[in-house]
């Protein structure tokens, strides 16, 4: 794979107060991106929160009611066909010529990015039928013969095979099994070692965690939360888990006292069953946890950080149960 230079300063794809509205439905509401080059950027969201959207105004399919979109320094919406011989795009539903073969398919797509799209895989083989043998696709085969997965991987074997700048994925593994979904993940590491710039979108919360350098949150239409996973991840509380020798007071081995535990500060959904307890805690609050746990005596212990559900359900639990 070909490296391409990277400019950190420089952003591959840059959205700035967007607004599309349908009818009554404003999709994107003031809705702000920047994805820089080089990186992996995670896009977050239900059905409905606006990604879909987003991303084909970033592609030129959709027109803004307002706002900007620039994507490899140009404009989305103007210079939509020089874009999109520098970009891949694969949807989260693919359709195909039901009359064409899987290969065929394939060789069209590639057209249709514009020239200079094929490159070489290992050995001198084309980087095509590298791919074809990784996803495990018979390429002879009728399209309309193919299962959605399978239909997944024509498109993601056309994106890939390309020598594009900015790759966008649309919940591109939708229809994948696991073994698969793996094969994308190590393709994905390697276009962010070449240099090149992935625009994720996914409500696979694990994939976007193994892959993503950035991630940003949409809801209703705007972005509530950005940043690195660092960053975000002192939003949310990390869940202890502990079996105890004595009580948090220093008294004998029994049935763990919850109340030293329940008043100290940043504890949160205390739970005790005998000497075991559960409970979240506020990420600059541990020092002070682990000090009380220290002090009462630990026979085993399990800190689980913050994952990227827990920052998801932050902005959207108060929607579980609804109609």
């Amino acid at each position: 794979m070909t490296s391409t230079p990277v400019d950190p300063t420089r952003l591959a794809i840059e959205a700035r107060d967007l607004v599309k509205t349908f009818g009554t439905t404003r999709a994107l509401d003031g809705f702000n991106l920047s994805v820089p080059t080089g990186q992996v950027a995670g896009f977050l969201g239900p059905n409905g929160a606006g990604k879909s959207t987003a991303i084909r105004v970033f592609l030129g399919m959709l027109r803004a009611d307002s706002g900007t979109a620039r994507v490899l320094g140009q404009d989305a919406w103007a210079d939509q066909v020089d874009i999109h011989r520098r970009l891949a795009y694969v949807p989260g539903d693919t359709s195909l010529w039901p009359n064409l073969t899987g290969g065929e398919a394939i060789d069209v797509l590639a057209r249709l990015g514009g020239p200079g799209r094929g490159r070489h895989g290992s050995g001198g083989r084309s980087r095509r039928d590298e791919l074809l043998e990784r996803f495990e696709l018979d390429p002879t085969k009728k399209a309309r013969t193919y299962s959605k997965g399978n239909r997944q991987k024509v498109a993601l074997i056309a994106a890939l095979a390309s020598d594009a700048e900015l790759f966008v994925f649309d919940e591109p593994t939708s229809g994948l099994d696991p073994l698969m979904e793996a094969v994308f993940t190590d393709e994905v590491r390697a276009l962010r070692e070449s240099g090149r710039t992935v625009l994720l979108s996914s409500h696979i919360l694990a994939e976007v965690e193994k892959l993503c350098d950035t991630v940003t949150i949409i809801r209703s239409g705007q972005a509530v939360e950005s940043g690195t996973l660092a960053e975000m991840r002192h939003l949310t509380r990390s869940t202890v888990s502990a079996t105890l020798e004595q009580g948090p007071d220093g008294g004998p081995a029994g049935p763990v006292a919850t109340s030293g535990w329940a008043e100290l500060e940043g504890v949160h959904d205390l739970a005790v069953e005998g000497r075991r307890l559960r409970f979240d805690v506020d990420n600059h609050r541990m020092t002070e946890v682990i000090g009380m746990l220290a002090r009462s005596g630990v026979e085993n212990l399990t800190i689980a950080p913050p994952s990227l559900e827990d920052l998801f359900m932050r902005h959207y639990g108060d929607r579980v149960g609804a109609p």
